[in-house]
């Protein structure tokens, strides 16, 4: 699925790296704990979260995740968008709590980890 396809199903607003909404993410991972995600092996992915901090950009980074969709209209500071924008990974904000987000994207066709067909 292209980020942008996420972008508008979960009417979220691109913060940045808008050059990249034409990439494609394999699968989801949704989690405020990081940890879950580090535990998370899949890469080119789209980590659904609410936590809003700098970390949540450098283990994207070391996942191989593309887009990072912040829930419940979380707004990140210039500190986070600047570093997602050096590491080339986008930032969507949406105005869904994660159940639905999760619910939504599963629903359009996007898997999450070990379901991928």
């Amino acid at each position: 699925m292209k980020i942008s396809e996420i972008a508008d199903l979960l009417k979220a607003e691109v913060l940045c790296c808008k050059d990249k909404l034409s990439d494609e993410v394999f699968s989801a991972c949704a989690s405020d704990m990081m940890s879950d995600v580090l535990a998370f092996v899949k890469d080119q992915a789209v980590l659904v979260t609410g936590l809003c901090n700098p970390q949540v950009i450098r283990t994207a980074e070391m996942m191989d995740i593309r887009c990072v969709l912040l829930v419940r209209d979380k707004q990140p500071d210039s500190v986070i968008l600047e570093l997602a924008e050096v590491k080339g990974i986008v930032v969507l904000r949406s105005p869904h709590r994660m159940y639905i987000a999760c619910g939504l994207l599963y629903k359009a066709g996007l898997c999450g980890g070990e379901h991928c067909v």
